[in-house]
């Protein structure tokens, strides 16, 4: 596993940190699958529980594809996070291209408001270290 950099963004006091890895191990160059894995912690600095119903990304290859996922919660849970905890989770994506980019939002609703929240995930890079030299 190759460490890339750490990404961070806070939206309605929700702070979403990214950091991507190139999976070389899983990758397959002259098949041109590359797999990267990725850590998020979502952290909750507001004044509220909030339930994670959902998440749509974005994730677009170095040719500039764009491929869209939606789907409810992340990795299987719908994780609620009270005020002051946070949650953290693994995940990965398989690119044709050695390097791209994801960003995405997640959504939550506020459990004492019933307020549904569009948090955004920071746009991320997907580069093996190689790359970035």
């Amino acid at each position: 596993m190759v460490s890339n950099l750490n990404y961070t963004a806070t939206t309605y006091n929700v702070k979403i940190s990214v950091e991507s890895n190139y999976q070389e191990d899983m990758s397959e160059p002259d098949e041109r699958i590359h797999v990267f894995s990725y850590d998020i912690l979502i952290e909750n600095n507001s004044d509220e529980a909030l339930h994670l119903l959902s998440r749509h990304w974005d994730i677009i290859d170095a040719l500039g594809l764009n491929h869209e996922v939606d789907g409810e919660g992340v990795v299987g849970e719908k994780p609620v996070i009270l005020p002051g905890d946070s949650y953290a989770y693994s995940s990965w994506c398989r690119l044709t291209t050695d390097a791209g980019r994801m960003q995405g939002t997640y959504t939550m609703r506020g459990l004492s408001t019933d307020r549904l929240l569009q948090v955004r995930i920071p746009e991320f890079l997907l580069v093996p270290k190689h790359r970035m030299n």
